[in-house]
């Protein structure tokens, strides 16, 4: 069992970065108390967004800390591009690379893509099956102060007490006790449990949700795709990430507590990690790879003004990508001595997760063909998914081949293949819809012209940064390389991608920069549907009224407000307005956040008395819940008349 780490080992110390980065944490800090007291919004933060239970507020948190996230990790990958741009570079240590590329991985998956589309799940999927908010909002309020609590703990790790550095896999033994002593990876096993368990939260809160809250008429096969997306997306989360909360509980119990689950000297095993890892770690690609599949369908056919091509089909799809992607795992360690017949078996089922995922691409192409179509930047980021996201494919159907990966296997040929995968099929999916629901989400529009600056900058320098490391894979460069000799032939290839990582950055900024401008200078007068939607959404105000909607609307068909706009359908007559009910507020919600963030540094820390004191915290905010009665609040006629009244005009 741990015995604990000492006071005076708990900063990081001696190297200059993560000097800086202290530096910066505690500036910033300063500066968010100083500004929050000053212009006095200590209140109004407490009331609006730390005790909310309103699902856009949520989403809105969820964005935030997803583009923040994006930041830090950029960061980590343009250091690692830096690094490796010439021969016998030392800006990083290897032992800080190591630590660097493992943040990265992390960060990337878990702590930006996941909150980015939960944070548009949270958003989008009430207003697009009628509903006034989610299944279980007080569960809502708290999944996101979980996953925020587990991204702190992360993210602190750099500065207090030292990095996992085990790669974002984490395989044992390498991340055991025996190989990696210091608290870094004790920091992964805790911080991911606890953001874990926040996510399987929300997923239980979609599927009921979608399942028990759709308004009237709106049966499954009627529902949205980004909303189908979602609802199959969160049955994969409940179905996988038990498999990791799991895992990770047995990390725990071998670095903190001191057993052998997978510790070889005490007759553990290793390879059960990495099954387990890899049995949630390949569906957690089609967590984030699936509401994507669902942001570019609802974008392609409103920009097109048809109907989604084959929806059935594309229904049918999903489902069998999320049933074939609990049966593919192996093919993340073929080389490890699973044996032909195995591997064969593995490669097999790869293969055929491409049959489905190629489905959606005719549906995409046949949706646009003979469509009027309008380009704007959510429209771009739909129509470079297309091709980029192909060669991402066809290099995973090389990598499925067993024989092959055997060449493949640790290069930075993969390196290249699942960036050309998630970054298209999460990224630019994000960037789309933004583009498209932001002015939906805020009242008002992101600059276009500002947005193609992002849109070319971000894809010319995707490109240029992970083509050539197929290349570099093909050469024979291992991934996780912090430098390398000269006269190897990889010098120009990897300056080339330490460029585009330059340029790509330059993108991120530019929306960024966006973001800035228009808020401060676009204009506030926007339609409730500034693109000709189709969905439910686009029938409620932008941005949208806190109880979305003054009378639950009635679906009849697929691309219900497109069918509601054709009947003149869309008005709202002043006598079918009633009082709506909304929960209260609670800050239950943030104060067990803050408590699973302590008994979570002090279980990193391996001082277990005091994690054991303050988890009674924990049952004291269950309790604290059990015991309130609140009921919640009704809104009334006349306010939601006033409300409706602004934006519809008479009614």
């Amino acid at each position: 069992m741990g015995t604990g780490i000492k006071f005076n080992e708990i900063l990081v110390t001696g190297d200059p970065i993560i000097l800086a980065s202290q530096i910066a944490i505690l500036l910033t800090s300063i500066a968010i108390v100083a500004g929050l007291s000053y212009f006095h919004k200590w209140g109004w933060l407490w009331r609006e967004w730390l005790t909310t239970v309103d699902h856009k507020k949520i989403g809105i948190m969820y964005i935030i800390a997803g583009v923040v996230m994006f930041f830090r990790g950029g960061m980590d990958g343009l250091m690692m591009r830096a690094q490796t741009s010439r021969p016998g570079l030392e800006i990083l240590s290897s032992q800080h690379y190591n630590e660097v590329f493992t943040a990265h991985g992390v960060i990337m998956i878990l702590f930006m893509a996941m909150p980015l589309l939960i944070g548009l799940m949270n958003i989008i999927i009430p207003l697009q099956i009628g509903a006034r908010d989610v299944a279980f909002p007080w569960l809502n309020a708290l999944s996101f102060w979980l996953f925020f609590s587990g991204a702190m703990l992360f993210n602190i790790a750099f500065v207090i007490g030292g990095a996992p550095d085990a790669g974002w896999t984490s395989y044992f033994p390498l991340a055991g006790k025996e190989f990696t002593p210091n608290i870094g990876n004790n920091y992964y096993a805790i911080s991911l449990q606890i953001a874990g368990i926040g996510t399987l939260m929300s997923g239980i809160n979609f599927i009921v949700t979608i399942l028990k809250m759709r308004t009237k008429g709106m049966t499954l096969m009627r529902m949205p795709m980004f909303t189908w997306t979602s609802f199959i997306a969160s049955v994969i989360i409940v179905a996988a990430f038990p498999i990791f909360t799991v895992a990770l509980a047995y990390m725990g119990l071998d670095r903190i507590f001191g057993t052998h689950i997978f510790t070889i000297s005490g007759g553990g095993e290793p390879m059960h990690w990495a099954n387990l890892f890899w049995l949630w770690g390949h569906p957690e690609v089609y967590i984030v790879a699936l509401p994507a599949f669902g942001i570019f369908s609802e974008i392609i056919a409103t920009h097109s003004r048809k109907n989604l091509y084959g929806y059935s089909s594309m229904v049918v799809s999903i489902v069998g990508i999320a049933l074939l992607s609990m049966l593919v795992w192996v093919h993340h360690f073929y080389t490890m001595g699973s044996g032909p017949v195995v591997n064969s078996v593995f490669s097999i089922t790869t293969m055929l997760i491409a049959v489905p995922t190629g489905m959606k691409i005719f549906n995409w192409l046949f949706t646009m063909r003979k469509g009027r179509i309008q380009i704007t930047n959510a429209m771009l980021w739909s129509l470079a998914f297309i091709p980029t996201f192909t060669i991402g494919g066809v290099t995973g159907v090389m990598l499925a081949m067993a024989a092959a990966d055997y060449q493949y296997h640790n290069t930075m040929f993969l390196v290249a293949h699942f960036h050309y995968v998630l970054i298209p099929g999460v990224v630019f999916a994000v960037f789309a819809a933004l583009y498209y629901w932001w002015p939906k989400i805020f009242g008002f529009l992101l600059n276009e012209k500002i947005g193609r600056w992002h849109f070319w900058l971000f894809n010319i320098g995707f490109n240029m940064t992970f083509m050539p490391m197929f290349f570099l894979g093909l050469k024979g460069m291992s991934r996780r390389m912090f430098t390398y000799q000269e006269g190897l032939g990889w010098e120009p290839l990897l300056m080339i991608s330490f460029m585009g990582s330059l340029i790509l950055a330059a993108g991120f900024a530019a929306f960024c920069y966006n973001i800035y401008w228009s808020f401060r200078y676009a204009s506030r007068d926007v339609s409730n549907d500034p693109w000709d939607g189709r969905t439910l959404e686009w029938a409620t105000a932008s941005p949208v009224q806190h109880y979305n909607f003054a009378k639950l609307p009635e679906v009849t068909s697929i691309d219900a407000y497109w069918k509601m706009k054709k009947e003149g359908k869309t008005g709202l007559l002043k006598e079918e307005i009633e009082k709506v009910h909304l929960p209260s507020n609670s800050g239950i919600p943030f104060f067990m956040g803050v408590v699973f963030t302590i008994v979570g540094l002090f279980l990193v820390f391996e001082w277990l008395l005091p994690a054991l004191v303050a988890s009674t915290l924990i049952f004291a905010g269950l309790i604290m819940r059990s015991f309130d009665y609140d009921d919640g609040y009704y809104v009334g006629v006349d306010e939601v008349t006033r409300t409706e009244q602004s934006w519809r005009g008479e009614l």
